[in-house]
């Protein structure tokens, strides 16, 4: 799959761990995830902890899962949380 039009922001603030995957094309769109402890590797595919999306996303939400999957795919993909990034 092609994730140039993804962009995965990691931010550390007080101890406290952020991860963001942000979709820069349209449909734009901002996820944020959790590390899944309970995976094997401490990271899985993250858990979904909020998606601002756009009011357009009103209506095939089929068509939207399939972008927030991709989001996951990306975040399991860009590198492991607290490492190096690729």
């Amino acid at each position: 799959m092609n994730f140039s039009h993804f962009v995965r922001i990691d931010r550390e603030r007080r101890g406290l761990e952020r991860h963001y995957v942000v979709h820069t094309h349209d449909p734009k769109f901002t996820m944020e995830l959790a590390p899944d402890h309970e995976a094997a590797d401490k990271v899985g595919r993250g858990v979904i902890k909020r998606v601002c999306v756009p009011n357009s996303w009103a209506g095939d939400y089929g068509q939207y899962s399939k972008m927030l999957t991709a989001a996951q795919d990306f975040f399991v993909q860009s590198g492991v949380v607290g490492g190096p990034r690729r």
